[in-house]
């Protein structure tokens, strides 16, 4: 397969595949895409037990870095309906990530870049911190040294 599922079946098709032919266990559930999805490459729901990737993650990585995420998305899939460990921390995660070579984390260079409008500064310190909406500065502090907080530049919206 040399381009990415463009459907909700053919993705379906491809992680019951690599399933079977990785984990030796079913998959069961669905699996689609969410387009709303931003700042990860996949989901795994604990509720539903349905995975969701990330559309425009999947075209910038292709079909490589889509067979990894689907793979990292199934070892919490098997492990949580096992009963194990499938959280990011847990060790049979570690280990099981490791076993079917899936990645860890998503590539943040795939990943869209978050778009800030304010940036803050500390009036001590000169810590930065980036927002992407307005904070009240009578309300908040610097978090390291609790100084006051001065706004240095504002993109936001024009009116």
């Amino acid at each position: 397969m040399s381009e990415i599922p463009g459907n909700n079946d053919d993705l379906l098709a491809l992680t019951k595949d690599i399933s079977m032919r990785d984990f030796h266990q079913p998959f069961l559930h669905n699996c689609r895409y969410n387009s709303r999805l931003r700042s990860v490459g996949g989901r795994y729901l604990l509720t539903t037990h349905d995975i969701e990737i990330n559309l425009r993650y999947a075209l910038r990585v292709g079909v490589d870095g889509l067979i990894d995420t689907i793979k990292h998305e199934l070892c919490h899939y098997h492990l949580h309906l096992a009963g194990r460990g499938y959280r990011h921390r847990d060790k049979d995660f570690q280990w099981l990530l490791q076993r079917v070579n899936g990645i860890r984390y998503a590539d943040r260079e795939a990943l869209p870049p978050r778009c800030y409008r304010y940036e803050y500064k500390c009036q001590s310190c000169g810590a930065k911190y980036l927002r992407k909406n307005r904070i009240d500065l009578k309300k908040f502090v610097c978090g390291k040294c609790r100084g006051k907080l001065r706004l240095v530049a504002d993109s936001g919206p024009q009116s």
